[in-house]
Formats: structure tokens, C-alpha cells, sequence
């Protein structure tokens, strides 16, 4: 007896299950290709303790790197309150109590879930190593308060240190190439690639204690304490570079306000760089507080001088090469001054350079153009032909260019990099076939049920 309409129904759509089902799976599987998710984001937090004040800095990054070297962006920039963290020598508490409102803002601004994975490290630049060398106690106590305050924080705090001067003016050269593109550039075709050589700009630094110089000379580096190397991006660099103690903006200004007492009959000072009608009064005592014033200090330093300006440019710049010695390098073409070696400088160059902060006042505007300008010119031996290629910039690219993203690259290079995790997926074409494929079996399967259950009646 042959099978009834129902039964040769109930075949067919079986089939059709069988067939629709084993196709679909064919596309899901054979047909899948791996695809690579988002790499992981990585954050870093760096604290600048400048001699002024301190900065956090808050960076970002993918986890799988370029050249076992991560692409760092800039997240956040905080300015702790108050002065830097070598003027709470007489109470280091308040130097780690200062940098909780910026540690604060750093924590709401990375996912809870990374901040144990989030390195955080304090670098102290001029101030402390001026407080290192006038009172090496009080400033161990400083950086003692300083780690307690920023270890019972929930991220990896990896310590607080004193960075040396070429330490800083190297990192500082390494950012501004970086921000520049000149390290490293995006292409148009999605990739990574290392810009031209000889396109590298030189890195002048000028800060509150001390100024840094570095850039890439023209021939070998005869000197080699003064050289720094970095392996960045699978390339290696290799700088001159010198920090110069002493010759930043604020101790320059105390430098020269010492000379100008010392070759006083009276306490009654004439300052040729401040502006004519300017009188002020200030403590004798502070002034002669930092090693970098190595002038003879009067006698009753409880005393109060009188500063009368007298707006003489030429006298200024008088005193302010009083500051140099340039005659130590007379008739040397790899000089700069004080004895110290530098190869002529080339190429461009950035200035970074630290504003007044909340003392800054109208008259040292006067002394500190003029101390840059002889600096450049006279110190660092810039001419006529290389002058034009100097900027000044506080940011480049939106990000601030001091040594801190330097150091954070130079970091990401110590962290393990992470491949980006895999995940099986389908052309949309395919997807969608394998989507009406299941459709039909799903039909077929429903179909054949009740056929079934008609046959069962």
C-alpha cells in the first residue's frame, strides 16, 4: 500500500529540515572568518613636581602597542594647589596632603575595574634637587610623605623619585617629536609607519630652577655623559642633552637680585631690569635660602631691602651675563658656557617654558626676556641663521610638552603588550543566508510537527 498525501508530506518537509538545517550550519561555520576585537585601553598616571607647583598628567593607551611601544594620548591635566612640594619642607605632610584633589580627579576619570592595573609614579625635577643638595633630611622627608600620601591610593603606585636633569630634558625631547608625529605617524592607508629621518626637532626647556637643552647634532656625541638613548617604536634615538642647575627662570631672578645687593654700598638696591617708579620692599633672609645664590650674604639677614627699578635695559643685560661664564669657552666651537660641553646646535626647536605662577609680577617680565634672550644667544650659541627655527609652545597637539608623556612612553615599553582577543564572524552576505536557511528549517520542522500530528488523527 503507497504512503498517503500526509505521510509523503511529512517526508518531504523533513527533508527540507534536514537539508535547510545542514546548510545553515555550513554557513555559521565553514564560511566564519576571525576577526580581532578592540584592543584593551591602558592608563598611566605621572605626577610633575615642578619647583613652582605640581602637575598630574593622566595618559592613555591600546594595550597591543606599535613596536613594543604604546601610542599615548593625553586624558587629563590637573594643577595641584599651592606651591611645589619643596616648599613644604618644614611640613611634608601637606606635600602628599597637596596632590589628593588632582589624585582625586585622576580615580573618577579611569574605570574603577583598571585602577590596579594603573601604574602611577611622581618624578621631582629643580626644586627638590636644590632641597636635596641645601638639606638632603628634609627633602627624604618630603618624598617620604609624598609616597605615603600616593600608596593608599587603589592604583599601582610605582614610587616617587628624584629625576635627574638630563633625565628630564631627554624625556622632554622625546615628547615634543612624539606630539610633533615626527616619532611616529598614522597613514592613509590605517598603519603605522616612522616619518622621515632628519625630520627631528631639538627640545630647549625652560623651568623655575633649572633649563634643559637636547637635540640630535650633526656628527658623534664626543662627550658621553651627556647622551641619552631610547628605543622607541622599534628605532633607536640617540641626544645630546644638558640641564643646566640653577639657571631657571625664578633662580636666575634670585641670582641677579644677589649680585646686584652685594655690589650695593646699602641696603637700598637700584635693579636696572625692573621699570622706572617701581619701589618694593622685601626680606633680606629668603633671598640667600637657596644654594644657587652663592654671593656673600649681609651680615643681619633679618634685615628688609628696598628695590628701586631703574628700567636700563643695557645695564640689565650687563648683569644678567654677570650670571655666565663665557669666557670658559672662548675660542671653542663644541662649548656653550661654564666649561660645559655642547655641539653646535641645529635643526628646529621648541621652547618650553614655565609661566609665572601666582608671585609672577610685571617687573621681572623685563629681566626674564632679556635672561632668554642671552641664554639662546650667547649660552646655548644660537645665530642669525638658526634663531628663525625656534618656537615657543606651552602645548602641541593639545597635549602639554613637558618630559612627563616622554617618560609614560618610554613606560609602555616595560608593560607587556596584549594581542587583541578573536572572535569568529560572518559576512554580512553570509549572515544573512544563513538567516533565511534557518528560517526555512524552522518552518519545515514546524510543517512536519503538524503533519504529524495530523497523521496521528
Amino acid at each position: 500500500m503507497g504512503l498517503t498525501w500526509r505521510e509523503r508530506a511529512f517526508t518531504a518537509l523533513l527533508g527540507a529540515a534536514a537539508v535547510s538545517g545542514l546548510t545553515t550550519l555550513i554557513l555559521f561555520l565553514v564560511e566564519a572568518t576571525n576577526i580581532l576585537l578592540p584592543a584593551d585601553t591602558k592608563f598611566g598616571i605621572v605626577f610633575d613636581a615642578g619647583s613652582s607647583h605640581t602637575s598630574l598628567f593622566v595618559y592613555q593607551w591600546l594595550a597591543n602597542k606599535e613596536n613594543d611601544t604604546g601610542v599615548v594620548s593625553q586624558a587629563l591635566a590637573c594643577r595641584a594647589k599651592g606651591p611645589g612640594i619643596s616648599s613644604y619642607a618644614s611640613d611634608p605632610a601637606q606635600a602628599g596632603e597637596s596632590l589628593q584633589g588632582c589624585l582625586e580627579a585622576a580615580l573618577a576619570l579611569i574605570p574603577k575595574a583598571k585602577h590596579q592595573q594603573t601604574p602611577m609614579f611622581l618624578g621631582a625635577t629643580g626644586g627638590m634637587r636644590l632641597l636635596s643638595q641645601k638639606n638632603s633630611s628634609q627633602a627624604e622627608d618630603v618624598f617620604a610623605a609624598v609616597s605615603q600620601a600616593l600608596s593608599r591610593s587603589p592604583v599601582a603606585f610605582w614610587g616617587a623619585e628624584l629625576l635627574a636633569g638630563q633625565d628630564e630634558g631627554a624625556l622632554g625631547w622625546v615628547t615634543i617629536n612624539y606630539v610633533l608625529g615626527l616619532l611616529v605617524q598614522y597613514s592613509f592607508s590605517g598603519e603605522w609607519i616612522q616619518p622621515l629621518e632628519g625630520t627631528l626637532v631639538g627640545a630647549l626647556d625652560m623651568g623655575g630652577a633649572s633649563t634643559q637643552i637636547t637635540f640630535v647634532p650633526g656628527g658623534p656625541i664626543l662627550d658621553t655623559t651627556t647622551q641619552a638613548t631610547f628605543r622607541l617604536y622599534g628605532t633607536e634615538h640617540s641626544v645630546y642633552t644638558h640641564s643646566y642647575l640653577c639657571f631657571g627662570r625664578d633662580q636666575m631672578l634670585n641670582r641677579l637680585l644677589a649680585g646686584l645687593v652685594q655690589s650695593s654700598p646699602s641696603l637700598l638696591v637700584r635693579h636696572p631690569c625692573y621699570h622706572s617708579g617701581y619701589r618694593g620692599t622685601l626680606a633680606l633672609a629668603p633671598l640667600y635660602g637657596s644654594p644657587c645664590v652663592q654671593a656673600a650674604a649681609p651680615r643681619d639677614l633679618g634685615q628688609n631691602l628696598t628695590v628701586e627699578g631703574t628700567g636700563n635695559p643695557g645695564a640689565c643685560v650687563a648683569a644678567i651675563r654677570g650670571l655666565f661664564n663665557f669666557s670658559s669657552c672662548d675660542g671653542r666651537g663644541d662649548c656653550a658656557f661654564d666649561r660645559v660641553y655642547q655641539p653646535p646646535v641645529r635643526g628646529q626647536f621648541y621652547v618650553e617654558a614655565s609661566s609665572p605662577g601666582q608671585d609672577g609680577q610685571l617687573r621681572d617680565y623685563c629681566a626674564s626676556g632679556l635672561y632668554i634672550l642671552t641664554l639662546l644667544l650667547e649660552g646655548y650659541r644660537f645665530s642669525q641663521e638658526t634663531w628663525g627655527g625656534i618656537e615657543f609652545r606651552k602645548q602641541a597637539g593639545g597635549t602639554d610638552i613637558g618630559w612627563t608623556l616622554g617618560y609614560m612612553l618610554n613606560l609602555t615599553s616595560l608593560i607587556p603588550a596584549e594581542a587583541p582577543a578573536q572572535w569568529r564572524a560572518q559576512s554580512y552576505g553570509v549572515w544573512v543566508a544563513g538567516v533565511v536557511f534557518l528560517v526555512l528549517t524552522l518552518t519545515a520542522i514546524l510543517g512536519a510537527t503538524v503533519v504529524q500530528l495530523w497523521l496521528r488523527d
